[in-house]
């Protein structure tokens, strides 16, 4: 895919939270085999990217509020680890426990129709802050807004889009 022109490929995983003795055997080797070659002086350009999910919202509403496995994909072979952290109400303090990676965090909860104001998801950000370097965080909805109506999906990307330029300005200002 990088070599076709893709700058980000993303694995979506769902599996690493259900079996967590097994992830531990199999999956950070069985994501490095899925982007050998990737990165590196001699590797394919690109950002490798792995998406963690607890489900899409609408279908599973009691999330945990950590992932059993996640600190482990430190080893991984990827740049970029995408987690829902709004719904689940995840304890964000295991973020500090990456070094390297750039988090991906997922700040909508689209389990609620309610829309977040930007001063929430600016608090989320903040809190993120607290473990991980602005240079190492991205924001992003979390996956499944295809569930949401239209204008509520559309509202709580632009309350996203708002909190985030509310932290950034903070933080440049």
């Amino acid at each position: 895919m990088f070599a076709a022109g893709a700058d980000v490929v993303q694995l979506d995983e769902p599996w690493l939270r259900t079996d967590t003795d097994a992830a531990r055997q199999y999956a950070v080797p069985a994501i490095n085999r899925a982007f050998e070659g990737v990165g590196g002086a001699n590797g394919i350009g690109g950002i490798a990217a792995l998406h963690l999910c607890f489900g899409y919202a609408a279908v599973v509403s009691d999330k945990p509020g950590r992932y059993s496995y996640l600190t482990e994909l430190e080893e991984a072979n990827v740049q970029h680890i995408s987690i829902e952290s709004a719904q689940p109400n995840l304890d964000l303090a295991v973020l500090g426990q990456f070094t390297t990676k750039t988090i991906v965090l997922e700040v909508l909860d689209l389990g609620n129709p309610e829309v977040e104001t930007p001063e929430a998801i600016a608090t989320r950000i903040r809190q993120a802050l607290n473990y991980i370097p602005p240079e190492r965080l991205m924001i992003a909805p979390d996956c499944g807004m295809k569930y949401l109506p239209r204008e509520v999906a559309w509202r709580k990307l632009k309350a996203m889009t708002l909190g985030a330029a509310i932290v950034r300005d903070s933080l440049t200002g």
